[in-house]
């Protein structure tokens, strides 16, 4: 098949895959997609992809690293950045070392630099496939923020021990020394070159945007698409880190985007651009893992001796091994960390057994990994195989389905188990966010006594400022008693209040919100039988149905909040209507 075709079929399937899932709530996305793919390559006369390592970390690792590095919460991430440090690079080094012993152990025709390769290449975690598992379960938040920042880390430091296992094995010679120096250079580097390459645009779009305003906010949006690729290539032209090079470059540009809020139309577009790419790139990656399946157990001819149940078995050794030294690195390396950040306000959930357990049953395999094992070389210098390299691939490969596997099954049972969250910390801060900003636009109501001065002889004009001052006046008071749901007052009324009565107050909450969402609907259906009728054109249409849109959004968001504040579970949902 061509190429061109190739790939848009797997963009196609990977909507349709992403439409099926929400359907087949039971299976997760990831391994609906994989076994599409495998099915679509099984058959000798499937589709087939001839699969190139390197081009694709640059196609498809870069843009969701920068569009996870930008997404983050920094204060989240900087606040937790003791145990994300030492699951990105701790772990990564207890696993390399432990998980490649174990295999040379367990396997011993795998040389044991080949061993730390295999480690290496397991080592890096998914948060992509975790969030797509744990969707609407209830991972704590916090937890899932420390996961996220593992994931955009330690896929760096696998890949450069990735890369000393296999220049060990190619020539024969190590240095621990040589290792930590390259790996700092490594790191730093390209932190430094992606951070150099998201302040430069930065610059850039502050100048051009200065000139002309929102007028250029579709190409500034396809700029910022091309920037991961450009700090990716850079960083990798000048030999460090093009992983850390995107990641950095995601996260200098979200400081920029601070100084940005007057620009409306570029931030909608670049939201709804990186949804888009994140989600088609996500499905194309489980996609081709899965066409990669039948071609890589094809190639294991070399190792039928074995058997199917010994090469199970050393999937499954490999798999529980990676997964119990994640376990007792949560326990001696990370949960002080986590305690402490626990005390201190920064977590709000406390460790435990079962959330150390979550923890480590989220510990999932995914794309990374295979481009890894796949980029191995298939040579020595002297042209002699490159040694066990099926195996090295073929065991990958069945880690990253074991972990999936696992995880689909297990995370949502000890999710289940786990202490209901109270309200999200972030769902307290919103809410006062917005009471601050309604109560800063009424008091920007007030004119200033230059104004006053200027119109003191006109009356008809204070009558017409005081008259739209007071409707915007009561339209904000209104806000403030819409965002008001009992959870934060302090008043000694509401201080006395017993606890079902507080519990009535939200319900009104939920029934007055849920309201205002059945007004919403009946305002957006009405627009289109106006555009129906032709009493409206298609442009006014957009205009008016976006502005419903942005409304609807911002009031499902508060109503599932207020829901969980009150008490109200899924089979409640009605409880307003």
């Amino acid at each position: 098949m061509h190429t061109v075709e190739t790939v848009l079929l797997v963009l196609m399937l990977g909507a349709l895959s992403g439409i099926a899932a929400r359907y087949v709530r039971a299976i997760p996305l990831p391994l609906i997609q994989i076994a599409l793919g495998a099915l679509l390559s099984w058959p000798r006369h499937g589709l087939h992809i001839a699969f190139d390592p390197e081009l694709f970390l640059l196609l498809f690792i870069p843009p969701l690293l920068f569009a996870d590095g930008w997404r983050i919460p920094k204060r989240e991430f900087f606040a937790l950045w003791r145990p994300i440090l030492r699951l990105a690079l701790g772990l990564v080094l207890f696993t390399v070392i432990g998980l490649g012993y174990l295999i040379h152990w367990l396997i011993p025709e795998i040389p044991l630099t080949v061993a730390f390769a295999l480690a290496a290449v397991v080592s890096p975690t998914d948060a992509v496939a975790v969030s797509a598992i744990t969707r609407n379960l209830g991972m704590p938040v916090k937890t899932m923020h420390i996961l996220e920042g593992e994931s955009l880390l330690n896929d760096a430091s696998g890949l450069v021990a990735l890369k000393f296992a296999v220049a060990a094995t190619l020539t024969g010679l190590f240095s621990w020394t040589e290792a930590a120096q390259e790996f700092l250079w490594i790191a730093i580097g390209g932190l430094g070159a992606g951070a150099l390459i998201g302040w430069g645009f930065a610059r850039l779009r502050a100048v051009v945007t200065r000139r002309v305003g929102d007028v250029a906010a579709t190409q500034m949006v396809l700029l910022l698409l091309l920037m991961p690729f450009a700090a990716y290539l850079l960083a990798e032209r000048i030999g460090v880190s093009g992983i850390l090079a995107a990641v950095a470059a995601g996260i200098t540009t979200n400081f920029a985007d601070l100084d940005r809020g007057a620009y409306v139309t570029e931030r909608m577009q670049t939201a709804a651009t990186w949804t888009l790419v994140e989600s088609s790139f996500n499905g194309a990656i489980f996609l081709l893992l899965g066409l990669q399946l039948p071609s890589i157990l094809g190639s294991m001819d070399e190792y039928r001796h074995h058997g199917a149940w010994t090469l199970l078995g050393y999937v499954v050794a490999i798999s529980t091994a990676l997964l119990l030294l994640r376990w007792v690195w949560l326990m001696l390396g990370v949960r002080r960390s986590l305690a402490r950040a626990h005390r201190t306000g920064r977590m709000a959930e406390p460790p435990s057994p079962l959330l150390q357990l979550a923890t480590t049953l989220a510990g999932i395999r995914g794309a990374v990994t295979l481009a890894g094992a796949l980029s191995v070389p298939l040579l020595m210098h002297d042209g002699q195989p490159f040694p066990a390299r099926e195996l090295l691939v073929f065991l990958a490969t069945g880690v990253i389905l074991f972990t999936l596997a696992v995880g689909s099954i297990g995370l949502p049972w000890v999710l289940r188990h786990l202490p209901a969250p109270g309200e999200p910390a972030s769902a307290f801060e919103e809410r006062q966010a917005r009471l601050a900003a309604c109560q800063a636009a009424i008091a920007r109501l007030v004119p200033d006594p230059e104004v006053l001065a200027r119109h003191e002889d006109d009356p008809a004009w204070l009558a017409q400022y005081q008259e739209v001052s007071g409707r915007l006046t009561q339209d904000y008071r209104k806000r403030i008693d819409l965002l008001d749901d009992g959870s934060a007052v302090t008043t000694p009324e509401a201080q006395a209040e017993t606890p079902e009565v507080r519990r009535q107050r939200r319900l009104r909450y939920v029934m007055e919100l849920e309201l205002r969402l059945r007004c919403l609907h009946a305002e957006r259906d009405t627009l289109y039988a106006e555009r129906h009728a032709h009493r409206i054109n298609d442009e006014s249409l957009r205009s008016l149905v976006q502005e419903l849109d942005l409304s609807e959004t911002s009031l499902r968001k508060r109503l599932a909040v207020a829901k969980q504040a009150a008490g109200l579970q899924a089979s409640a949902a009605g409880h307003g209507h």
